[in-house]
């Protein structure tokens, strides 16, 4: 992962926030306040604007860009949460580029961040339940030596698995939480927008193959 490939991937997030908003709102609107996919576009149309103003030099300066524009430019819990992950993800990346481990690495700091902010964790019906997975898939490729393109499909294999499996759970964090078992049989808009951001990551890796 250098640069380019880092900036690549957040324009392919963009777009794909930008064709899935209308889904990601219908389904937080099921069980959240129908606001997710506006936000989520509206974020990373900001980090966008923000990318193209700036020159960062390095894989970790362009995510804790991404992460910091998250934060100041969206509402509700989508801003903070995704917003930490990338600063956290930003922060541990020195170097000017990163190898599939300490991409890898990265990653598990992101979720780390969100665990610690959101105190949520696998089951909860929330993020977590496509990000845990996808973090675990792509360390696990970079544990066997596969290449960047390999872990970030498996990664997004494993976080889109997770969001569908999020549909029969109860909401035990967030907005969702508060409805109870009404909660069940509705696919989480956090995971599905998670999903996404793991899928963009994937299709922009083959790209640069």
């Amino acid at each position: 992962m250098d640069t380019d490939l880092a900036r690549a991937w957040v324009q392919a997030i963009a777009a794909a926030m930008d064709q899935h908003k209308e889904h990601l709102t219908q389904l937080d609107s099921a069980i959240g306040d129908a606001d997710h996919g506006i936000n989520m576009h509206r974020g990373f149309s900001a980090v966008t604007a923000a990318l193209a103003a700036a020159d960062p030099d390095t894989v970790g300066a362009v995510l804790v860009k991404v992460g910091t524009t998250l934060i100041s430019s969206v509402g509700g819990a989508s801003g903070p949460l995704y917003g930490s992950a990338f600063r956290a993800m930003g922060k541990s990346l020195q170097a000017p580029a990163a190898d599939v481990p300490q991409f890898a690495a990265a990653l598990a700091a992101g979720l780390q961040s969100v665990q610690k902010l959101g105190a949520a964790a696998p089951g909860d019906k929330t993020m977590i339940d496509a990000y845990a997975p996808a973090v675990d898939a792509f360390r696990q490729r970079a544990d066997s030596g596969e290449g960047f393109a390999a872990a970030a499909l498996a990664a997004a294999d494993a976080a889109e698995e997770g969001m569908r499996a999020t549909t029969p759970m109860q909401a035990r964090k967030g907005r969702a939480s508060y409805l109870g078992s009404r909660s069940i049989g509705h696919q989480d808009p956090g995971a599905t927008s998670t999903a996404l951001i793991f899928r963009a990551l994937a299709e922009t890796a083959e790209a640069a193959r």
